[in-house]
């Protein structure tokens, strides 16, 4: 049956026809190749598909296409791993958390620096993996970063250790007020006491 007639009983265009062909006709992947997706996909831990993987074994030279790898890795049992989102908190809602009263509240902004801080604490994620843990307080007034600190884990001191390095680094004067918005809970031996969900700070 010519090709035209084929495909208009089953009603599909030649073009469509003929790109099923090609794509069904490809080579299948040279064994140096199939090798470094395979060697590739265990060197990141399983978690890379089809997209990243081709960028690595473009690095080492071998020209390969998505679906090629795609192929490769079925003939193999291999799937790529899906892991889970882990989602950063900060917040701690648990009410019968003590916290202290939000005093700026109804009160007028800041007219000049050094008046008012406030602090908080975010994740940033690292390259390859994992999460850093970032204290920053920010002056009301000039919307500046006045003094940050950054670890690993959250220590007891990761928040007034940013606070010390605003203090020495900008000197205000008397009667600053800095606050700190509500944080989660760092777990910590039972001998060391968590970080309450909000503090004040007068200078």
């Amino acid at each position: 049956m010519p090709v035209l007639q084929f495909c208009q009983v089953l009603r599909v265009a030649p073009s469509a026809y003929y790109a099923w062909q090609q794509h069904t006709q490809l080579p299948a992947l040279k064994p140096s190749g199939q090798l470094a997706v395979r060697r590739a996909f265990a060197r990141h831990g399983q978690r890379y598909g089809a997209r990243r993987l081709r960028a690595e074994v473009h690095a080492e030279g071998h020209a390969v296409g998505r679906g090629r790898i795609r192929r490769t890795l079925a003939a193999h049992g291999l799937r790529a791993q899906q892991t889970r989102s882990f989602v950063p908190l900060t917040t701690d809602s648990d009410p019968a958390r003590w916290a202290a009263p939000n005093r700026l509240l109804g009160q007028p902004a800041p007219t000049a620096p050094n008046q008012v801080w406030v602090g908080d604490i975010t994740y940033l994620p690292k390259q390859g993996g994992g999460w850093l843990c970032l204290a920053t307080w920010l002056d009301r007034c000039s919307r500046k970063v006045v003094g940050w600190d950054v670890r690993e884990s959250m220590p007891e001191d990761l928040v007034s250790e940013a606070l010390r390095r605003a203090l020495a680094g900008r000197q205000p004067a008397a009667r600053l007020v800095a606050l700190l918005t509500r944080v989660a809970s760092t777990p910590l031996p039972p001998s060391r006491p968590y970080w309450s969900t909000m503090r004040w700070f007068r200078v």
